[in-house]
């Protein structure tokens, strides 16, 4: 399965300057989980704003940049090509940002979102998902805590045929 993961707020806010806009430790905590073992497929300024390579993950980085070619990560030209190297019998995951989401929606099989609950001032947005492309299989609603300074849910998408 093709499969995008992404937080993004009710109005697809995703971040502002290349950084995230909250800080929810169980989303991150959830992307670890669900992504770990499996081929990642980003944008360049997604990649750049990591300290390092996500460990226990293949990094597939998109870039038009000729010469891009950071230490630990394949680099492709096109969400055609990132698609094409990664393994076609396992999940793949598409994990930003904004344009990268875009181009992969198509592809895509199924959604996992967290989506935070408020309106955020952005730079970089997530595709609005078209009910009639998709069906919400599952939701997992989490209050605001101690940690979490945002209610958010967990949503599953799959492709309607």
């Amino acid at each position: 399965m093709i499969i995008l993961i992404a937080a993004a707020a009710e109005n697809n806010a995703l971040g502002k300057d290349n950084e995230l806009l909250w800080h929810l430790p169980d989303d991150f905590r959830r992307f670890k989980q669900i992504t770990s073992g499996h081929h990642i497929i980003m944008g360049r300024k997604t990649f750049e704003s990591f300290p390092k390579p996500l460990p226990n993950r293949t990094h597939i980085v998109i870039s038009r940049q000729a010469g891009y070619r950071p230490d630990g990560v394949i680099v492709a030209g096109s969400i055609s090509q990132a698609l094409s190297i990664a393994p076609t019998d396992e999940d793949v995951f598409v994990i930003g940002g904004g344009e990268i989401y875009t181009l992969g929606l198509p592809f895509a099989d199924k959604i996992e979102l967290t989506r935070v609950h408020g309106h955020f001032e952005a730079d970089a947005f997530f595709p609005a998902i078209d009910p009639n492309q998709w069906q919400l299989v599952l939701q997992e609603y989490h209050p605001k805590d101690e940690k979490h300074q945002y209610d958010f849910t967990f949503e599953t998408y799959l492709k309607k045929n």
